[in-house]
């Protein structure tokens, strides 16, 4: 499954259903071009999860509503509750089994 471009006017529609995963990033974060494209891979590998991203610096209300304060950062949500917070570089095994305990 692709990973979706979301903003702020549809962040709360698009990760309201299932297990949602949005990766909050930024142009100038060197950490977040390393995360993108593990994220991009994992993706690939998981269609029952929807995989989405945020630019922080173009959508700062969301990025602000929960309380992001460093990135790359991946919030993880099932049926729209927040789940999981995961501030830093993921790398794709861990990523992949924070996902999976939170399938049905």
């Amino acid at each position: 499954m692709a990973v979706t471009d979301i903003n702020d006017d549809n962040f709360v529609a698009e990760t309201n259903s299932g297990v949602t995963i949005t990766d909050f990033w930024a142009t100038w974060c060197g950490p977040c071009r390393m995360q993108s494209p593990v994220v991009e891979t994992v993706s690939e590998k998981m269609d029952n999860v929807k995989f989405t991203k945020m630019d922080v610096d173009e959508n700062p209300a969301t990025a602000q509503e929960f309380g992001i304060m460093a990135i790359p950062t991946l919030l993880v949500k099932k049926d729209g509750e927040v789940v999981e917070r995961l501030t830093g570089f993921t790398p794709a095994h861990q990523l992949e089994a924070i996902l999976a305990k939170h399938l049905d």
